[in-house]
């Protein structure tokens, strides 16, 4: 049997409307997120993750009742990050329908929360997103506050800290790549799939599905996108897309069965 890989839209909020970026700039307004959870039920799409971009930088605290509306309304598993910084919150969430919480500026600034939300609600509920990018020196560190603020951590060596606390999932974001459709980091992959042994998921440069085939030969557990299932290219008009179950199971599970039959 071909193993099935996690293919994961990720839905960027900012103040409450769906947009999508470029290196983390240029933000494009692409709709409402909630039309967009619409169509993604009838793709029968995977899993969803909803990030509110600006909440943190504007220290804003997730916006419960309006989560809670998009949770009921989707069909399938929901992740959300942006500006969680309690425990408390965490809780919110949980009981509001979302089935992970994604911990990324808290992650790095207060790790005991890391640490208290995975006792709380176990690792498979507890994902942690790293941003990252290349410095003047060509290496790679992990950024904050929406790729605004540098830390100076290394990617690998945190992924194993945020494994180590209780992190059930890396969700692995390069924001170099992200919104160019110029493919996943994948010497990145490789480097953060190696040093833990939790689930890694891709996201940033993805083009189509023989990214997501890349991704996952480098060490990747699933795979996620942001342009390829907002944007319908060349020209970049709003269009929300994915991949029928046909299309995967060509260019990608039954690909992935045969190189694991090798």
């Amino acid at each position: 049997m071909p193993k099935r890989i996690r293919v994961i839209p990720v839905l960027l909020i900012q103040r409450n409307g769906l947009v999508k970026s470029i290196k983390f700039r240029d933000h494009k307004y692409v709709g409402d997120p909630m039309n967009a959870v619409r169509i993604f039920n009838d793709k029968e799409v995977d899993e969803i993750v909803l990030l509110d971009i600006s909440a943190t930088v504007e220290k804003r605290a997730p916006n419960i009742e309006k989560i809670k509306e998009i949770a009921g309304e989707a069909f399938m598993p929901l992740a959300y990050g942006g500006g969680i910084t309690t425990i408390a919150e965490i809780k919110a969430l949980i009981n509001c329908g979302v089935e992970k919480v994604v911990l990324n500026t808290s992650a790095v600034l207060d790790p005991s929360l890391l640490q208290t939300a995975a006792d709380w609600t176990g690792s498979q509920s507890l994902v942690v997103s790293i941003d990252v990018k290349k410095n003047i020196w060509g290496k790679n560190k992990v950024y904050t506050h929406n790729g605004k603020t540098a830390t100076g951590l290394d990617p690998v060596e945190f992924a194993r800290k945020a494994e180590q606390l209780g992190a059930g999932e890396i969700f692995l974001n390069s924001i170099d790549r992200d919104g160019t459709l110029g493919g996943y980091d994948l010497d990145l992959i490789k480097a953060v799939s190696a040093a833990v042994n939790i689930p890694v998921v891709a996201l940033g440069g993805a083009a189509g599905t023989s990214d997501f085939l890349k991704a996952v030969q480098a060490g990747a557990s699933a795979v996620a996108a942001g342009s390829i299932f907002v944007f319908q290219m060349p020209h970049r008009a709003v269009l929300i897309s994915y991949p029928t179950d046909l299309e995967l199971k060509h260019d990608l599970y039954q690909k992935i069965g045969t190189a694991d039959e090798c």
